[in-house]
């Protein structure tokens, strides 16, 4: 039985840990010691992909794939994950190294090493529920006519619509074990003299970060 310090969390997600320590290891940065939430991260990440390309592809039958993939691709993005992570209560809830801030990158790592945990504690079926739940004004407030592009998707097009050569993406560096890596890449346009990095913990997260400041470059407010 999870102590009454999770409760109001799996209230939230409408689930009930079988096995108390993956919700714990959920929760554990790895600034808190070797068994952390890396690798229900990753785990994490394939099931949220999976239960909200599900819920989408139900919730709007008559929509096209570009516009699903648009509609997935601003769900799942760090700062959308971070907003949950804050709406779930995870701030507090996290264990980190004493000092550590909680970035929306931590923010984002723990929610989608919850729905790892719940896939490993109850399956699929249970995973998907906890994602509806957790994602549920969200998924309520999506406009599918006006779905959001993703960074990458908006900078090609604001490209495009200039008659300018489109973005090169490389990685610049890659740190940490295999299984908590940390990417760092680059995004130029050689053409404009102009570069922008950016860094997660995924190569596509990265390169959102990256084309999101090359965004910022292109159009300063």
């Amino acid at each position: 039985m999870t102590t009454s310090r999770y409760a109001a969390l799996e209230s939230r997600l409408g689930h009930r840990f079988a096995t108390p320590a993956l919700l714990e290891q959920a929760l554990t940065h790895r600034s808190h010691g070797p068994e952390n939430n890396e690798r229900l991260e990753f785990l994490g990440d394939g099931v949220l992909g999976c239960a909200v390309a599900d819920e989408l592809y139900g919730r709007f039958p008559e929509v096209p794939e570009g516009k699903l993939t648009r509609l997935r691709a601003g769900l799942v993005r760090e700062e959308a994950l971070a907003e949950v992570g804050q709406r779930l209560g995870l701030r507090e809830l996290l264990r980190l190294e004493p000092g550590t801030p909680v970035t929306t990158s931590i923010l984002a790592d723990a929610v989608e090493a919850l729905f790892g945990a719940v896939f490993l504690d109850a399956g699929y079926a249970a995973a998907r529920a906890a994602v509806l739940a957790a994602f549920g004004p969200l998924l309520d407030s999506l406009d599918a006519a006006g779905a959001p592009k993703d960074a990458k998707t908006e900078l090609q097009e604001v490209l495009q619509a200039r008659r300018r050569l489109l973005p090169d993406y490389r990685i610049v560096a890659v740190s940490g074990a295999a299984h908590q890596q940390s990417f760092e890449v680059e995004c130029a346009l050689p053409e404009l003299g102009l570069s922008t990095s950016g860094s997660g913990t995924s190569r596509q997260r990265a390169e959102q970060q990256a084309a999101q400041a090359m965004l910022a470059r292109l159009d300063p407010q």
